[in-house]
């Protein structure tokens, strides 16, 4: 246990550190952004990412992954705030969280095997292509300052790692962020900053119990908006989760992340914070300058608290430009520019998973619409291909009587059409042998199947015998096939 904790919390403490004053310095910016886009006071979001990141540390299931407010999450937010108000969000967040830990508990985590690479792949290049066009707005009619200031935080980024010695002590974004500041400061370029961002507070958060009626109107009101903001922050949180595990090269108790992001959310909610979730650029900023472990999560929202509550005035001074050389480095970062290399080599199916995953993702920038339509679309294209590989073939003993039919493969809803055609029906037999020892049958589909063959033949007079089926084959056919119950075959046959 002591090996465990020490592992998880202090086994890179410097790296972690560091690692999380880069994160929340980042997060800064974000936070006040996604808190306008829900229309909201710039301090929910920023108590929430304070929150988030502080609890998401002890209970998440995947150390070094940064959980806080995302834009995901508050466009859901919109409508529910415009028409009942700050007090109804508090609550639907609430909500929000209690459904997660169920998921928890119901271990839907384990959905998340059903998710091909193909739409992780589709997933993480969306996120990069959002993250890069989240920054054009900073980079649209300005002067020529903060192009010039943006290129230099990119240099700082990619070059410092290379100094010899301090190039590996020190996160690069980190330095980008001071150096670029000093210059501004310094300087006294008039170009954008945090503090024209949004107010930051300057109080510590409370413990706020929403006020609004607790009776089933209420429920109805944010019942909808709270399960949105359940499933969009389990999929993101559970989609980032992959993505650290392999970049990290460890793995993630996904069902823990579930109940840890549940716990996380009522902690925003009764602090006047909006709902929140894993945040793959944050994830890629914490791993990228050294960030390992539960420290570094921690830290981050630790930092993020004390920077603008009691450093505000110093934090304001940041230059937005440095913050949107950070975030272009994650963009690019997080981008598989193998998926690019690999258009080439990867079957035609994965590549229309993969890029309709980032088309329905970039043109509703809703992550959970672009990864159903790839998980569909990945399952529409399985399900195709097993089809194919379904096979029979026969052989006509020497009397010319009896005729034996060997089915190969899978016969399931895609195969089952061509599963009856292989059959013919007209041919005069005396007796079909249907050998099913390589065979399976899935659903009810494929049942069905059987039995319009069997019956066909039976119509014509043949005998029929079905040999070598499987127990489990056997015990769906049992139950829902007819073929070998006289009472619906006759009412099939219409006797």
């Amino acid at each position: 246990m002591t090996q465990s904790i020490h592992q998880q919390w202090f086994s890179n403490i410097r790296g972690d550190m560091l690692a999380g004053l880069v994160v929340a310095l980042a997060l800064v910016p974000e936070a006040i952004a996604f808190s306008i886009i829900a229309g909201v006071d710039p301090k929910v979001g920023l108590y929430a990412s304070f929150c988030i990141a502080v609890v998401i540390a002890f209970t998440g299931g995947r150390p070094g992954m940064i959980s806080a407010a995302t834009g995901a999450m508050a466009l859901l937010m919109v409508t529910l705030v415009r028409e009942h108000g700050l007090e109804y969000l508090l609550a639907a967040t609430i909500l929000c969280g209690f459904l997660q830990i169920g998921a928890g508990y119901l271990k839907l985590g384990l959905l998340m095997r059903f998710v091909s690479r193909s739409v992780v792949t589709g997933f993480v290049n969306a996120l990069a292509i959002l993250i890069f066009m989240a920054q054009l707005p900073e980079l649209t009619n300005v002067t020529w300052h903060v192009y010039a200031m943006t290129a230099g935080g990119l240099a700082i980024i990619y070059l410092f790692p290379y100094l010899p010695r301090i190039g590996k002590l020190i996160p690069s974004p980190l330095v980008c962020i001071v150096v670029l500041t000093v210059i501004a400061v310094y300087m006294g370029l008039d170009i954008r900053n945090v503090g024209d961002m949004g107010e930051l507070p300057d109080t510590l958060p409370i413990f706020l119990w929403p006020q609004v009626p607790l009776n089933l109107d209420t429920l109805m009101i944010i019942l909808p908006y709270s399960a949105a903001l359940a499933i969009v922050g389990l999929l993101e949180s559970m989609m980032t989760a992959t993505i650290v595990d392999d970049l990290t090269d460890t793995p993630s108790d996904k069902n823990r992340e579930c109940k840890g992001q549940g716990i996380a959310n009522i902690g925003a909610g009764l602090i006047g914070g909006m709902a929140g979730c894993a945040m793959i650029g944050q994830s890629i900023i914490n791993v990228k300058s050294g960030g390992r472990t539960r420290l570094s999560c921690f830290c981050a929202g630790v930092f993020l608290l004390i920077m603008v509550v009691f450093l505000g005035d110093y934090l304001s001074l940041i230059p937005m430009a440095a913050l949107v050389a950070v975030m272009i480095m994650v963009s690019i970062g997080t981008f598989s520019w193998d998926s690019l290399r690999n258009l080439r080599q990867h079957p035609l199916s994965t590549n229309i998973v993969m890029v309709a995953t980032v088309a329905v993702v970039v043109a509703t920038h809703n992550l959970a619409y672009g990864v159903f339509v790839g998980v569909l679309l990945a399952a529409m294209f399985f399900a195709n291909k097993m089809g194919h590989y379904m096979h029979v073939g026969s052989d006509l003993d020497s009397s010319g009587n009896q005729r034996t039919y060997q089915v190969v493969g899978q016969v399931f809803f895609s195969s089952s059409d061509k599963f009856v055609s292989a059959f013919d029906f007209k041919e005069a037999l005396d007796k079909v042998v249907i050998d099913l020892y390589r065979a399976h049958f899935w659903d009810i589909t494929a049942v069905a199947a059987l039995d319009k063959v069997v019956i066909k033949f039976r119509r014509e007079g043949t005998e029929v015998e079905i040999i070598g089926m499987n127990e489990a084959s056997a015990t769906i056919v049992d139950r829902f096939g007819v073929h070998d119950k006289p009472d619906s075959v006759d009412k099939l046959m219409g006797h």
